[in-house]
C-alpha cells in the first residue's frame, strides 16, 4: 500500500516541475504512477483521465484528487491534491511579492516566450497517448472534426458538450423506447 507521504511527495514534484496545467503533467503522472512504481494498470489510469475529463474543476488537482483516492481514500485524495496544488500556491505567492522588480524584465519575457513551445509539447504528447488509447480509425474523425470546427468556426467547446450531452441522452431515450415494445 502506497503511503501518504509518498503521494504528497509524487504529486508536488509533478506540480512542482509540469509546465501548462493538467493535460501537461498526464505524461509525468502516467510515468510515476504508472510505469515507475506500478500503482495503477495503464488501462485503469486512463480510465481514470477519462472519468476526470467530466469533472468540473481544475483538471491537475482532480486528477491528483481521484489517483489518490482511488489509491487511499479520502486522505490520500486530500495528501494527492495537496501535494499537486502546493507548488502553484507557492509561485503564485513569490510571483505576487516579486511582481514589481520582474514584471519588465527582458530575461523573464524571454524566458516565458522559450517556455510556450515546450508546453505546447507538453499537451500534445497526452493528447496523443489519449487518442491512440480512445480512438480506433473508424473514430479518429470524431475528435479531429470537433477541433477543427472549434478552432475554424471559434465554437464554444460548452456548446459542443452540450450538443454531445444531448445526442446521448436522444440516443438513450431512443434505446428506452425500443426497449419498451
Amino acid at each position: 500500500m502506497v503511503k501518504l507521504a509518498e503521494l504528497f511527495k509524487i504529486f508536488f514534484q509533478i506540480g512542482a516541475f509540469t509546465l501548462g496545467g493538467g493535460y501537461a503533467m498526464l505524461s509525468m503522472v502516467e510515468i510515476s504512477i504508472v510505469e515507475k512504481k506500478r500503482y495503477l494498470t495503464k488501462d485503469e489510469f486512463w480510465d481514470l483521465i477519462a472519468v476526470v475529463q467530466t469533472l468540473p474543476g481544475v483538471f491537475a488537482v482532480n486528477t491528483a484528487l481521484y489517483v489518490g483516492y482511488k489509491l487511499r481514500g479520502k486522505l490520500g485524495a486530500f495528501c494527492s491534491a495537496v501535494g499537486a496544488a502546493l507548488p502553484s500556491f507557492i509561485a503564485i505567492i513569490l510571483i505576487a511579492i516579486f511582481f514589481k522588480e520582474i514584471k519588465d524584465n527582458q530575461i523573464v519575457e524571454s524566458a516565458f516566450r522559450g517556455i510556450r513551445p515546450c508546453v505546447v509539447a507538453l499537451i500534445l504528447v497526452p493528447a496523443v497517448k489519449l487518442m491512440k488509447q480512445t480512438c480506433s480509425l473508424k473514430t479518429i474523425w470524431i475528435p479531429l472534426s470537433v477541433a477543427f470546427v472549434i478552432w475554424m468556426f471559434k465554437v464554444s467547446p460548452i456548446l459542443i458538450v452540450l450538443l454531445v450531452f444531448l445526442l446521448v441522452f436522444a440516443q438513450m431515450f431512443v434505446t428506452y423506447l425500443k426497449m419498451r415494445k
